[in-house]
């Protein structure tokens, strides 16, 4: 199964503030996103992660939690990636391929995978026979701040128009950190985006 996430920031003690996530420190919260993950990747389950996976330079502490994340990982390389990546000693195997961008079939699906939001993308505007769409762009990078209701009033105006527009922004806290299927994210995506 293909699953997706973004922007964990592993060890990253300001995000806790930053996104108002409910961690006492980096330990409770690296704990509790090991256990999400786990609880829902299978063996051979692949996970898209859309960039920023951690928020630290110490090979041992990239480490120290790849080897504990279940299943294959593909990583989108984020903005904040390159702190980590080309540090001696990361254990570099662990992923199937690290990539700044990728396009690829989840089942009857065109997926556009990026770190940040692409209003105009590959394969938009290709729909099914009854007009529902083929193609969504999964993206992070923007977790929930303004930029993300201005992705929001793009994506409303653009549907105005007629003109097909699924982007699906995959930030972690959404998902309670667990990794979702692309029909998980795009129930959660139409709940959470009725709201705004």
């Amino acid at each position: 199964m293909k699953l997706y996430i973004s922007d964990l920031h592993f060890y990253d003690e300001k995000s806790i503030k930053l996104d108002e996530r409910n961690f006492a420190d980096v330990r409770e919260m690296n704990q509790y996103m090991i256990n999400q993950w786990n609880a829902t990747v299978k063996g051979g389950d692949i996970v898209f992660v859309l960039g920023d996976l951690f928020w630290t330079k110490e090979p041992d502490e990239v480490n120290y939690i790849l080897n504990r994340l279940s299943g294959k990982i593909c990583l989108i390389e984020g903005n904040h990636d390159n702190r980590w990546l080309k540090k001696p000693g990361i254990n570099l195997d662990r992923f199937e391929w690290i990539k700044t961008y990728a396009e690829f079939q989840d089942g009857d699906f065109n997926i556009i995978a990026s770190h940040y939001p692409t209003f105009c993308y590959n394969h938009q505007h290709l729909v099914n026979e009854d007009g529902s769409s083929r193609t969504y762009m999964m993206y992070g990078h923007v977790h929930n701040t303004q930029d993300e209701l201005l992705v929001n009033q793009f994506q409303n105006i653009t549907r105005e128009k007629n003109i097909p527009c699924n982007m699906i922004n995959c930030f972690c806290k959404f998902s309670d950190y667990k990794p979702l299927s692309l029909e998980q994210w795009i129930e959660l995506d139409a709940k959470r985006r009725s709201t705004l």
